[in-house]
């Protein structure tokens, strides 16, 4: 299976930013269930999700995104 680029960016960013799952469920207003499995590469966040994780953690959409080649 191939490797979710976005799901390792956001659990990558998320502990470089010292949060844990919980805190960073709270404060996406989402359940650490549905963080859990969009980190996990099982669900994918929709954009305006992904908006709110890279304020939250204060880094830009671009970065939790893969690049396209």
């Amino acid at each position: 299976m191939e490797k979710n680029v976005t799901a390792q960016r956001i659990r990558a960013f998320r502990k470089l930013k010292g949060f844990t799952q919980t805190e960073l469920a709270e404060r996406l207003e989402v359940s650490i269930a549905i963080l859990g499995a969009i980190e996990r590469g099982t669900r994918k966040p929709d954009p305006i999700l992904i908006d709110k994780i890279s304020e939250v953690l204060h880094i830009d959409p671009e970065e939790l995104l893969p690049t396209a080649k």
